[in-house]
């Protein structure tokens, strides 16, 4: 039967592309006649820049992204929306197995608990200079690394180096010393751990609880013209979550990931994130409550909120000077009216309100409302690891 949409997407061979991934192999994009076609990228960059080009429709797409596309700071121009979010958490910062050492004997606990470990980073940052990778400067895992340095007194850039490196690259470069940790999605994290290489630090969901992580990205001029094609996609993924979140599934959900074109991993260790029973690289095996979240507690909703959040941090790294017009932009680029619209046929419960106010491990909280006070606390505290280290 021939499909009555046809939709190119990309993706990068991470945990959460699942839904996308899912979507194809469970058969959700063919009930809701759409013909899917995924197409495994190497970088976030190459993402980027094919979607900005017309060759997707959609992606797979770190928020932030979206947002910097959004906001004109792209190298091409592509007015950019995220209709959906593709999940909660899904994180690990891992450090290689010396540098672990050397945190134990400054007082780092077991553990995944973010404050002390932290606080052991901060000793041995003292030592030397460290380097840190994260997979794109317009990412959730750099202002997430960013925001657990410097909340534990850890100057992003005066104490530690951040460089850039796809995913899949960062295990390999952590096992040649090339760098001394790193913050990824999963199965990179247990990639490392796998080859002995490294040891998990902490994950998101110990920095900030119920975080966002990736969007599905959209061309604004294809969603304008396309919009029942549009419409048909949200319901296919938000079918797709559910199947994904439920935990008798995870099995099937780490063998089908693992296939060549999809990730091209054992299914062993894509599994890890999708139980949370992570092997932490000493021996022992973690659980972590809500690692990654598929569907429950509202993954797939885009909240502005978040999108604000992110915002908060380009400007906190200088990577964009505050605007309410600026803010305005980050705002519209969620559009959590096409999700509710795309879903009402469906009957299901979707968050009442637009945005929330979030907490995170060091008492902080993020209240979108009051933006500009979030922005003035960041800078004294900012300036006070500056000037007291």
């Amino acid at each position: 039967m021939t499909a009555d949409f046809q939709i190119s997407a990309g993706f990068m061979p991470l945990l959460d592309s699942m839904l996308l991934v899912a979507a194809q192999e469970k058969g959700f994009a063919a009930a809701e006649s759409i013909e899917l076609r995924l197409v495994r990228e190497t970088s976030w960059a190459n993402i980027r820049d094919r979607l900005a080009v017309g060759q997707f429709e959609v992606a797979h797409m770190l928020a932030p992204m979206a947002l910097a596309a959004a906001l004109g700071l792209t190298p091409i121009p592509s007015p950019t929306i995220a209709p959906m979010a593709l999940g909660l958490g899904g994180n690990g910062i891992t450090v290689s197995t010396d540098l672990w050492e050397r945190l134990l004997a400054a007082g780092a606990p077991s553990g995944l608990e973010a404050a002390g470990t932290g606080a052991a980073l901060k000793q041995v940052a003292a030592g030397g200079r460290l380097r840190f990778g994260v997979v794109h400067p317009y990412s959730a895992h750099n202002y997430e690394l960013r925001y657990w340095l410097s909340a534990c007194g850890v100057h992003p850039e005066a104490d530690v180096e951040i460089v850039v490196l796809p995913p899949p690259l960062l295990p390999d470069a952590l096992a040649s010393g090339a760098i001394d940790g790193y913050c990824v999605g999963e199965p990179w994290n247990s990639v490392a751990v796998a080859a002995g290489a490294g040891r998990i630090a902490t994950v998101k969901s110990a920095i900030w609880r119920s975080s966002p992580e990736k969007v599905l990205g959209v061309r604004r001029d294809w969603a304008e013209q396309h919009p029942q094609a549009l419409a048909a996609l949200l319901r296919s993924l938000y079918r797709a979550a559910l199947w994904c979140g439920a935990p008798e599934n995870a099995a099937e959900a780490a063998a089908m990931l693992g296939q060549k074109h999809y990730l091209d991993l054992p299914p062993a260790l894509i599994e890890h994130g999708l139980t949370g029973q992570l092997a932490l690289g000493d021996g022992r095996v973690e659980p972590v409550e809500d690692f990654f979240l598929p569907q429950a507690r509202a993954a797939t909703y885009p909240s502005t909120s978040h999108a604000l959040w992110f915002y908060s941090q380009m400007v906190r790294w200088g990577q964009v000077g505050h605007a309410e017009e600026r803010a305005r932009q980050v705002e519209a680029c969620y559009r959590p009216d096409l999700y509710r619209a795309a879903l009402a046929p469906l009957r299901v419960p979707v968050p009442a309100a637009m945005a929330k106010i979030d907490g995170f491990f060091d008492g902080q909280a993020f209240d979108p409302a009051r933006l500009q006070d979030y922005l003035d606390a960041q800078r004294r505290a900012d300036a006070a690891i500056a000037h007291f280290g």
